[in-house]
């Protein structure tokens, strides 16, 4: 379970979140909505340890009784997605995939892990291509599978589907909550879209200015 207790997040006199609690169960998804400049991002940057220097914070962020607060980034163990898919453009959708994977799997393991994956999601044939030609359907769920790749006890979902037509939109979305039932990730999800946060279930947070 990720839990977020008495988190603060003010920058100069502007106090964006104050005392704001919350748990969110090992496969479930708390869904964050309102409108843009409420702080909905920033709170997801705390979250990750990649707040700016100039907010002060205050609260703890509590994973399976682990304290994260006070840890960088690179330690949390936490995955992130945005909007955009922040896929390597130079190099291949395979190279993007094992980019991810932890140092622990060595050699030939890494590409017969990323490969795996691929197949698993029946874009095998897209392993040795580039990003530049996928469709944008296929960079999102590349891009997830990229971050699922790096092993994370939780997930931060930040308007990850906002570029995507309704159609598509519905797809990925769909492909996203599966995964996350699956592997039993506790998830945070900032969003503007309704149906988005319908379809993921959970708690809704409703945000004001």
């Amino acid at each position: 379970m990720l839990k977020l207790t008495d988190i603060t997040i003010q920058l100069h006199e502007t106090c964006l979140f104050k005392n704001f609690n919350a748990s969110i169960p090992t496969g479930e998804v708390l869904s964050i909505m309102g409108p843009s400049g409420c702080g909905k991002s920033t709170l997801l940057d705390f979250l990750s340890g990649s707040i700016a220097d100039t907010f002060k914070t205050s609260g703890q962020i509590n994973l399976n009784n682990k304290e994260l607060s006070h840890l960088p980034i690179e330690k949390r163990h936490v995955g992130i997605l945005y909007q955009e898919s922040l896929l390597f453009p130079h190099l291949s959708n395979l190279e993007n995939l094992m980019f991810a994977i932890p140092e622990t799997i060595k050699g030939k393991q890494r590409a017969e892990l990323a490969l795996e994956k691929l197949s698993e999601f029946n874009l095998a044939d897209k392993a040795h291509t580039l990003p530049a030609y996928l469709s944008g359907g296929q960079k999102a769920r590349i891009s997830l599978l990229r971050t699922l790749l790096s092993e994370p006890k939780y997930l931060l979902l930040d308007e990850p589907f906002g570029k995507l037509d309704k159609a598509l939109r519905q797809e990925v979305r769909e492909f996203v909550i599966a995964q996350i039932e699956t592997i039993k990730l506790p998830t945070i999800l900032v969003t503007h879209d309704q149906d988005d946060a319908d379809a993921m279930g959970g708690t809704l947070v409703q945000l004001t200015r």
